[in-house]
């Protein structure tokens, strides 16, 4: 089968060859997928720099490729949850990525089926995004009735985030530029901060829970308008001993994040807060979960910015490195 590979970290970017390797076979708790579209992610970039070698530590030569759409091929002896010919979808387990191939073997407990009304190419752009919507409420505890604010809110996490939050029944406050405010107040958002004309610090204040997507430059400005005793979920700053215990990463990380993330700890605790990184997981549990919460009527809101083939990888992540992308972009791998 083809597949792109990653045969070394480079702080620069480096490409990915494309490569003639053996179909995996799937072990026991595996299901074996055909893999039909790949998203591809700034997260793929930021493997390829080495910039989440201590979060994951990938051996060489790695298949490159987070989250996918495809189809069952055939499962493992102890895989029971689906046949061949399901349609499936997920985020591939962090310790085996390579959703750039025409096969993968994937761990049933990362797959969920495809909503029917769902292409490939459009239930590629799902996982990533929204488990870490619902990882991050989950860490949040959000209950129905509490406020969150979601910075950088137009972007491909908020159009997800968002519409997950609204159907959690939570009031949903972003900011981001004018000229997304329609369509973010369509996904739920029921208040939207211009960046270029406000500041939302001065306008929101005593926020139940934070999902932060910008980082350093910003936490000071999301720990102000969090109430005392919220939660903060970052994506973009340090990770810190709090995430490092969740993930059951061993002592010595433990000890090393601990460090790293002890200034915004301590931002934290000035309001008895608290503050948590997020590195998404797979898990196809809260994959159909977060299909549950929508229908063909309300279905989950879905943006392609424009498909390329797997010959195309390269020029795709080049792409997705300078931004400005409308949407997820999509590599087309299978029929």
């Amino acid at each position: 089968m083809r597949a792109a590979v990653l045969t070394h970290y480079d702080r620069k970017g480096t490409d990915l060859e494309i490569r003639e390797i053996a179909v995996p076979a799937p072990d026991d708790e595996e299901v074996l997928v055909k893999i039909i579209a790949a998203a591809v992610n700034p997260l793929d970039n930021m493997i390829i720099r080495g910039e989440v070698k201590l979060i994951v530590p990938y051996s060489m030569p790695l298949v490159m490729g987070n989250e996918f759409a495809g189809v069952v091929e055939k499962t493992g002896r102890n895989a029971v949850r689906f046949k061949p010919g399901d349609r499936v979808y997920g985020r591939m387990p962090l310790e085996k990525i390579g959703a750039f191939a025409e096969y993968a073997a994937v761990k049933e407990s990362a797959l969920a089926a495809i909503p029917e009304y769902l292409t490939y190419e459009e239930a590629a752009t799902v996982p990533l995004t929204a488990l870490t919507a619902m990882q991050a409420f989950e860490i949040m505890e959000v209950k129905a009735g509490e406020s969150v604010f979601i910075s950088g809110g137009t972007g491909s996490l908020g159009a997800m985030a968002i519409p997950v939050a609204k159907r959690l029944g939570l009031h949903v406050y972003t900011n981001g530029s004018g000229d997304s405010e329609e369509r973010v107040r369509k996904l739920g958002a029921e208040k939207f901060i211009d960046y270029r004309k406000e500041n939302y610090a001065d306008i929101l204040s005593n926020v139940d829970h934070v999902l932060d997507t910008l980082g350093d430059r910003e936490l000071p400005n999301e720990f102000k308008i969090l109430k005392e005793g919220g939660n903060l979920v970052s994506l973009r700053g340090l990770p810190n001993g709090r995430f490092a215990k969740r993930s059951g990463m061993p002592l010595f990380k433990r000890l090393l994040f601990q460090v790293a993330g002890s200034k915004y700890d301590r931002m934290a605790a000035a309001k008895k807060q608290t503050y948590d990184f997020l590195f998404v997981h797979e898990d196809g549990s809260q994959l159909n979960r977060i299909g549950s919460l929508f229908d063909q009527e309300h279905p989950l809101d879905t943006s392609i910015d424009t498909v390329f083939t797997l010959d195309e990888i390269n020029k795709v992540l080049a792409k997705v490195k300078r931004g400005g992308s409308r949407g997820k972009t999509i590599v087309r791998i299978g029929e």
